[in-house]
């Protein structure tokens, strides 16, 4: 049984599939039901949102720097910013598991940011860089990269941001 595997490679998948065993023993009249099948399959389940919820908010916090960085490359903070993306990412792509993909919100994730780090700007008389796209201009599999630095989303942005002759 690889079960302990799947535990530690993949929570997500790991807690639905557990789940989804506790639902099909509380179908079954001939076991008990001195449990509370429901909520212990909800409590299984809570684990995997848990975890995509931390790593959500790891990138969320790398995004924010990464986006503060490009706007006020100038700031004070600029080394504080940097050195927190190098922590945000390393704490995301250690709790990060491939069954979060598909459940991780990246629009939400992409716009949240933006308007995070925009506030965050604002108290600074600064604002954001003009021209960032609407959509996530990463990928999952590049924010949680091991090449992942800040000095690549930087280029990567740069490349990505909608230039007013970009219209014509």
């Amino acid at each position: 049984m690889d079960q302990p595997s799947l535990y530690d490679d993949d929570i997500v998948t790991w807690a639905e599939q557990q789940a989804a065993a506790v639902r099909a023993l509380a179908s079954r009249p001939d076991l008990s039901n001195a449990l509370d099948w429901e909520n212990i399959a909800e409590e299984i389940e809570s684990v995997g949102r848990s975890q995509i919820s931390a790593v959500e908010q790891k990138l969320l916090q790398m995004l924010i720097h990464v986006l503060k960085y490009m706007s006020a490359p100038s700031a004070q903070s600029t080394r504080s910013w940097r050195s927190e993306v190098i922590a945000f990412h390393a704490a995301a792509c250690r709790a990060y598991s491939p069954g979060m993909r598909q459940r991780i919100d990246w629009s939400w994730l992409w716009k949240t940011a933006r308007l995070q780090a925009e506030a965050s700007l604002r108290m600074f008389d600064d604002r954001l860089v003009v021209g960032l796209p609407n959509a996530m201009p990463f990928t999952p599999e590049e924010l949680v990269s091991e090449t992942f630095t800040m000095d690549w989303a930087l280029e990567r942005l740069a490349s990505a941001l909608n230039r007013p002759a970009d219209h014509h």
